[in-house]
C-alpha cells in the first residue's frame, strides 16, 4: 500500500472530534501483526522495548467538524479531505515508518504514540492520559510531533491562555440610558486599544516568535430595548517560550487591566526548544527545509512540560488546516517519510 493509499483509507474513515473509535481500531488492526499495540481508550501506543535508545512518533487521530469534505479526492499533485494537512497525512506517514523493517532493525526503539481530542478543549486532550498512563514514554531521547509544517522544522510553541475579560454596568430602558450604563459602549476604547495593538515579535534562539492578543468573542445584552449590564468579552493570548503561566497571566491581567473582572478559562504552557540535543541537530541536516518558531499551539508543550524533548515535524500544510478545501501535497508525504527514515535507520 502506498503512502497515497494510506492517507485516503485515513480521510475516508469519520474521526470527527469525539468519534475516534472507528480509526483507532482500523490502525490497531493493520499494526497488530507487525508491533506490538496497547490500547488505552481511543489511544494506542505502538512499540516494543528492546533497550535500544526511545524515539517516539506523535499523532492525533481526530479531525475539527465536516466541511462537505469528508470523502478523499486525489488528483495530479493533492490528496484532498478532511484532515488531509491536519493531520492524517502525519498519521499515514507514521504507520510506514512503524512497518519499515529497516527501522525495526536499526539503533533505535521506535514508538507509535495515536491519541484522540485534541482539537477541542485543551484540558480534555488524550495525549496527557496516554503520558500517566505510560510514563515510560518520558525515557524517550527524542520526540517528534508530525502535526502541519510545510516540511519545515519547527520548534517549540507558543502557549496559549483564554480569558473571559469583563465589563460590568447598569441596566436601564434604553429611552433612557441616563439613568443606567451601558457595559458595551464602555468597553468600546478598550476594544478600540485592542484593535489597533500589533504582534510583538520575540527572538528565541534566533527564531521569532511573535506575542499576540486577539479579541475572538463577545456577548452581551439581554433585549433590544434594555441597556446591557453585562459584557463579556473572551480574549484569546498566544505568548511565546520566555513565559512561564504565571507570568503569561500576569502579561494579559495587565492588558485588560482596564475591565471589571478578568477570569482565566483555559491555558497550556508554551513547549521549550531541545537545544543541544544531538537528535534535534542530525533531523535538522537532514531536512533541508527552515529551522523555523511554531506559532501555534502543539502537543509539544505537553512533552517538553514533562521533560521529554520534542519538535515538530510533519508533510501537512498549514495554512491548510480546518479549511474547507483542505488538500495536502501527495509529493509532501514521501519527503517526510524519507527524511524520518533516514533519521532513524542511521
Amino acid at each position: 500500500m502506498t503512502l497515497t493509499d494510506t492517507l485516503v483509507e485515513l480521510i475516508n474513515i469519520p474521526s470527527v472530534i469525539g468519534n475516534e473509535e472507528e480509526i483507532t481500531t482500523a490502525i490497531e488492526f493493520r499494526l497488530a501483526g507487525v508491533q506490538p499495540v496497547q490500547r488505552l481508550g481511543n489511544a494506542l501506543v505502538v512499540g516494543e522495548r528492546t533497550g535500544r535508545p526511545i524515539i517516539a512518533l506523535y499523532g492525533h487521530t481526530d479531525t475539527v467538524p465536516e466541511q462537505n469534505n469528508g470523502t478523499a479526492r486525489v488528483d495530479d499533485e493533492r490528496i484532498h479531505g478532511l484532515g488531509a494537512s491536519d493531520m492524517k497525512a502525519g498519521l499515514a506517514v507514521m504507520l510506514h515508518l512503524l512497518e519499515d523493517e529497516t527501522i525495526a532493525a536499526g539503533p533505535y526503539d521506535l514508538f507509535g504514540v495515536f491519541y484522540d481530542k485534541e482539537e477541542g478543549p485543551m484540558a480534555d486532550n488524550g495525549l496527557e492520559d496516554v503520558l500517566d498512563a505510560v510514563p515510560w514514554l518520558a525515557e524517550a531521547e527524542f520526540s517528534i510531533v508530525l502535526e502541519p509544517t510545510d516540511l519545515n522544522l519547527e520548534l517549540g510553541c507558543n502557549g496559549a491562555m483564554n480569558a473571559d475579560v469583563v465589563f460590568t454596568g447598569h441596566a436601564a430602558h434604553s429611552a433612557r440610558p441616563w439613568l443606567g450604563e451601558n457595559a458595551v459602549t464602555k468597553a468600546g476604547e478598550w476594544l478600540a486599544t485592542m484593535h489597533r495593538r500589533k504582534p510583538e515579535p520575540v527572538l528565541i534562539a534566533g527564531l521569532e516568535y511573535r506575542e499576540v492578543f486577539s479579541v475572538t468573542r463577545a456577548s452581551g445584552g439581554i433585549a433590544n430595548n434594555v441597556l446591557p449590564a453585562r459584557f463579556t468579552i473572551n480574549l484569546n493570548y498566544r505568548f511565546p517560550p520566555v513565559f512561564s503561566l504565571d507570568e503569561a497571566e500576569a502579561r494579559l491581567r495587565e492588558v485588560a487591566s482596564a475591565a471589571d473582572e478578568i477570569v482565566i478559562t483555559d491555558s497550556a504552557a508554551a513547549g521549550t526548544i531541545p537545544e543541544g540535543n544531538p537528535h534535534l541537530s542530525r533531523l535538522e541536516s537532514l531536512t533541508g527545509g527552515a529551522r523555523t518558531a511554531k506559532q501555534g499551539w502543539t502537543d509539544v508543550a505537553r512533552l517538553t512540560g514533562r521533560g521529554i524533548p520534542a519538535v515538530n515535524y510533519g508533510p501537512g500544510e498549514v495554512a491548510q488546516a480546518h479549511q474547507e478545501t483542505e488538500s495536502v501535497p501527495i509529493a509532501n508525504l514521501s519527503a517526510v517519510f524519507d527524511v524520518l527514515r533516514g533519521f532513524l535507520a542511521t
